[in-house]
């Protein structure tokens, strides 16, 4: 119990040093990107400074392993682009899988699916992430609402008299992105937690605030590729009737003149 307590002081100390010393020095994007209904991937860019780690030592370095361990159990992909910096990317196939995948991967500790190691939970601060994704079927399209909260709280560290101790803005430097084929529409909330976006073409980006709740909602439509290729199918059918009884003589007619 005291050794925990005492791994808890170090980063606690460790975090309030580094916020006196670094400025931004780790550079966390999260990415949800469709292609259409039926296919999309969940991207995460993650780099840090060279000053971090060579202030903080291992332990970073121990954070982006567990993050490639809960990678490669969503069937995911990490690619090392250095010792400091990876690209996480973990494909989805509709919007049920990409919200089970989504939130088993930043909440290891609430899922038996993805689980992280009794050592891994005692360093990591406890954030709360929770995606929803609700769909709705217009034949051609797909309607789809996204609310995504994330609780950062706890990457505020609080002193015994209620002050801030130490600012994780400082620190970390947070981005969720939404990027899909026609583009989406941010749903204004009228709410001190409503996080408002950047628009660059069919791409929204969220700059998330550490130590605070941010809520993110939104809007965007899907091309459905089981609607399109239904409607497809019933042009080339009705197009090749359209074909035979209009270019084409009537075979009975034309049995009837060979007779006479």
């Amino acid at each position: 119990m005291r050794k925990n307590i005492k791994r808890r002081m170090q980063i606690v100390w460790l975090v309030a040093i580094a916020s006196l010393l670094l400025s931004g020095c780790i550079k966390y994007d999260v990415g949800t990107n469709f292609d259409n209904t039926n296919s999309g991937e969940i991207v995460q860019h993650i780099r840090l400074d060279d000053k971090l780690t060579s202030f903080s030592g291992d332990s970073v370095y121990e954070w982006l392993n567990s993050i490639e361990r809960r990678t490669r159990k969503l069937e995911g992909k990490v690619r090392r682009i250095s010792r400091e910096e990876i690209i996480v990317t973990i494909p989805f196939s509709n919007g049920i899988e990409l919200q089970s995948k989504f939130n088993d991967f930043f909440n290891p500790n609430g899922s038996s699916k993805g689980k992280a190691p009794v050592s891994e939970a005692e360093s990591l601060p406890k954030i709360e992430s929770n995606l929803l994704l609700f769909q709705s079927n217009l034949l051609l399209v797909v309607r789809n609402r996204l609310i995504y909260d994330l609780d950062l709280r706890s990457l505020a560290l609080i002193s015994n008299n209620g002050n801030v101790l130490a600012n994780a803005g400082s620190i970390l430097n947070l981005d969720f992105s939404l990027k899909t084929p026609w583009g989406a529409k941010n749903i204004q909330q009228k709410t001190e937690n409503a996080v408002l976006p950047e628009s660059n073409g069919k791409q929204l980006t969220w700059h998330l605030n550490p130590g605070e709740l941010n809520h993110i909602e939104v809007v965007f439509w899907l091309p459905s590729p089981l609607g399109i290729g239904g409607l497809i199918i019933i042009l080339f059918v009705w197009g090749g009737f359209y074909l035979r009884y209009k270019f084409m003589p009537d075979p009975k007619i034309q049995f009837q003149a060979q007779v006479e």
